[in-house]
């Protein structure tokens, strides 16, 4: 897979055997980049730019792109064991197809601690260069799970004990009003259509942003920004001994079951 822009190839910093090669721009005239990439001891082929445009397809590649392995997406069951956090805390994508809202979903969950991401196998955004390099090397750090069917999936995790927590405009509370000190998925759907009513009916409870203005919907990817952050919030508030009662938390139900 070719993938490109410094901050990608910066992020390779952690894994340089990843890097099968690395192609340099004969006219890129940052000399730290460079050292960089000998320290490293990185195979460095000088080309001119004409054919990094022809290796990215024309996109910003800013002098710089790399040959690299593909980056390995995990089962589900495999990226419940690669959790860091005693209560999980997963992103869900139902039909986020823009690789760019993928890449920038998995940048912001790598700053806000989530375990993972789960994307479908059809009608969802790959790890393609445009999702690696909008994640500014998050894909690196942040493991994918691929399923075939979401609401299978997201099924198998409320038997886990994990909540489910939906994105959409209807039958919704606000965000602030989420049990994020359990253990939590959040789906994201997408901007067009929201979540599918099966992967709602998978859903705890449903959550929204409020809307004060004309624009009715946010990017998708900003949406959940907001809501991985909401979650973070929620858990170092109770860590720090602050907890909603118990009581309180089953009020919200599984009404959409």
């Amino acid at each position: 897979m070719i993938v490109y822009g410094k901050n990608v190839i910066s992020q390779l910093e952690n894994d340089p055997s990843a890097v099968e090669e690395l192609y340099v721009s004969s006219t890129l005239k940052d000399r730290e980049f460079r050292k960089k990439a000998e320290v490293l001891n990185l195979p460095v082929v000088e080309v001119p730019r004409s054919r990094l445009d022809q290796l990215t397809g024309g996109a910003a590649h800013n002098g710089v792109a790399a040959r690299v392995r593909e980056i390995p997406t995990y089962s589900l069951e495999t990226l419940l064991q690669k959790k860091k956090n005693a209560k999980g805390f997963y992103i869900a994508l139902d039909g986020i197809q823009d690789p760019h809202n993928l890449g920038a979903i998995l940048r912001t969950a790598d700053c806000a601690g989530a375990d993972g991401v789960i994307i479908t196998r059809h009608h969802s955004a790959s790890l393609t260069p445009a999702a690696v390099k909008a994640s500014t090397g998050a894909a690196y750090t942040v493991p994918v799970a691929v399923v075939t069917n979401l609401s299978q999936a997201l099924k198998s995790l409320k038997d886990q004990g994990y909540w489910i927590a939906g994105t959409d405009m209807k039958d919704a509370r606000d965000y602030r009003d989420g049990m994020y000190e359990e253990p939590t998925v959040l789906v994201i759907g997408s901007e067009g259509k929201g979540i599918s009513p099966l992967v709602k009916k998978q859903c705890d409870y449903i959550v929204t942003l409020p809307m004060h203005g004309s624009v009715t919907s946010l990017n998708a990817s900003v949406t959940a920004a907001i809501l991985m952050y909401e979650v973070e919030a929620a858990r170092r508030a109770g860590s720090s001994g602050f907890s909603r009662k118990y009581s309180e938390r089953l009020n919200y139900g599984k009404q959409y079951q």
